[in-house]
């Protein structure tokens, strides 16, 4: 069994942890017997009240189970994931759900959303208590996030969505919001030549990396396009021949009210690129165009991270979608 000598931790919680990772490891399997709470008291010098509260804790949890003239047993093996990402929306639920249908059955998913909130985020990783056998964890840019991130064991830790920085982080699957992005546009720019501007709109509330930001500056630099970046949502107004790129759905729905309240038509009066693909985009007013990764791909991945032990390091490829609306 693993080492149950760990300091700052009470002894009842040092028995759980330690069966708790052979377990996951496959030190012990399903049905293999352990010792009694009088046996292991003795073996280990502890007393038989901590012994009992480890125990309980571990049949709580799902890890061992307890017969009559059987003892206890280590149960069908169970192990803890967290999933914590920033928000629920129409995007991440392709991907969440895609994760949940390529894990194997003995996972459970402990999904958590922090909203960009440092203090939630902090408490949501809970990486004193050892809980969870691997974390999936969906970062923003703030000092303490990237702190918190960096106390987690690099093997049990995959990074998600957004490039931190953090560079000893040993597993992540990350989007490519910057050349990816850039290169997404120059695939469109004969579309952008039919307007007479482009307006990148990156309102004051979205989380959106404004590394595509820049990486949208260089691209109509270089094409010699005129371009604006709109960042007051309260004064954002749809003007005729102009395309718009937009990274929020809020700002997305309210484009397309007001092109509906001035009878523009898209794709022909005004121009639409959206971030990020979901369902409906490919139904709404003949098809929205969009910029994004395969978020089915991201899912599979990420499942496959907690099933196998082989490191994860993968910039997944920004595709460009091309519909009517642009």
């Amino acid at each position: 069994m693993k080492n149950i000598d760990e300091n700052d931790v009470p002894k009842y919680k040092r028995v759980f942890n330690a069966f708790k990772e052979s377990i996951e490891s496959n030190a012990f399997k399903s049905g293999d017997s352990i010792p009694s709470i009088n046996e292991f008291s003795r073996n280990y010098k502890l007393s038989r009240d901590t012994v009992f509260k480890a125990y309980t804790l571990l049949k709580q949890e799902g890890f061992i189970k307890s017969t009559p003239h059987k003892g206890y047993y280590i149960a069908d093996n169970k192990i803890k994931v967290l999933l914590l990402i920033s928000t629920f929306k129409a995007y991440k639920e392709v991907l969440y759900h895609s994760f949940m249908q390529n894990l194997p059955k003995n996972v459970i998913v402990d999904l958590q959303f922090h909203h960009f909130n440092v203090k939630s985020f902090k408490s949501m990783l809970n990486t004193e208590s050892g809980e969870y056998y691997k974390y999936i964890i969906m970062g923003f840019d703030h000092p303490k996030v990237k702190k918190a991130i960096s106390k987690i064991n690099n093997d049990k830790l995959l990074l998600i969505d957004w490039d931190l920085g953090t560079k000893k982080t040993k597993n992540y699957l990350l989007q490519d919001f910057g050349r990816g992005f850039y290169n997404c546009l120059e695939e469109a720019s004969h579309l952008f030549k039919k307007y007479k501007g482009i307006h990148f709109v990156y309102p004051e509330y979205t989380f959106h990396p404004w590394e595509s930001v820049k990486y949208f500056k260089k691209f109509c630099e270089k094409n010699s396009f005129e371009f604006k970046v709109l960042k007051n949502s309260k004064e954002f107004k749809v003007e005729k021949n102009i395309a718009y790129i937009t990274v929020n759905d809020r700002t997305l729905y309210e484009l397309l009210d007001q092109c509906i309240a001035n009878n523009f038509e898209l794709g022909k009066d005004v121009g639409l690129l959206s971030y990020n693909e979901t369902p409906i985009k490919r139904f709404t007013f003949k098809g929205i165009s969009v910029v994004s990764v395969d978020f089915k791909e991201f899912g599979a991945i990420a499942a496959e991270f907690v099933s196998k032990d082989t490191a994860v390091r993968k910039f997944l490829e920004t595709k460009l979608i091309l519909r009517d609306s642009l």
